[in-house]
């Protein structure tokens, strides 16, 4: 029972554009973790996430992350959720957000040009960061200012 009461709340923070739709499952005081599926369908096809605030942690790990399952990439499917994080960052009130990406990710970097942010800078991940033990040691940086979206 304590299921489906958690779920009920969680849905307020559902989200939707018509074909996909954000599914939140999990709610911290500073994260947003969704499942991105086909509406029409309800296939589960990758995760996103609203991570809120700006520290140092998050220069390097940015405020929106996404992976779309292989199958189901090609479809802009990335864009269109970090689209609709946009407008949850802008009702949680945040100015901007910040989105990274490996400069070998040739995808990423492209749905990061089509949201139409900032580049900022490219920047070496310090030793002390979480991505740094997972072998990541370069970050593109972008910005995206929200009163734009």
């Amino acid at each position: 029972m304590s299921f489906f009461i958690s779920r009920l709340a969680l849905r307020e923070f559902d989200l939707d554009d018509g074909e996909i739709k954000l599914v939140c499952y999990h709610v911290t005081s500073d994260n947003y973790i969704y499942k991105i599926t086909l509406k029409k369908t309800r296939e589960h096809i990758g995760f996103c996430d609203l991570r809120t605030g700006h520290t140092p942690t998050l220069y390097y790990l940015g405020n929106i992350g996404y992976r779309v399952f292989p199958q189901y990439r090609g479809h802009c499917y990335a864009y269109k959720a970090s689209l609709l994080l946009f407008s949850l960052a802008k009702k949680l009130k945040m100015d901007y957000v910040l989105i990274t990406v490996s400069p070998d990710n040739t995808p990423s970097i492209k749905t990061c040009e089509k949201l139409g942010g900032e580049y900022i800078e490219t920047v070496d991940v310090p030793q002390w960061h979480s991505l740094y033990q997972n072998n990541e040691r370069v970050k593109l940086i972008y910005r995206y200012d929200l009163k734009e979206f």
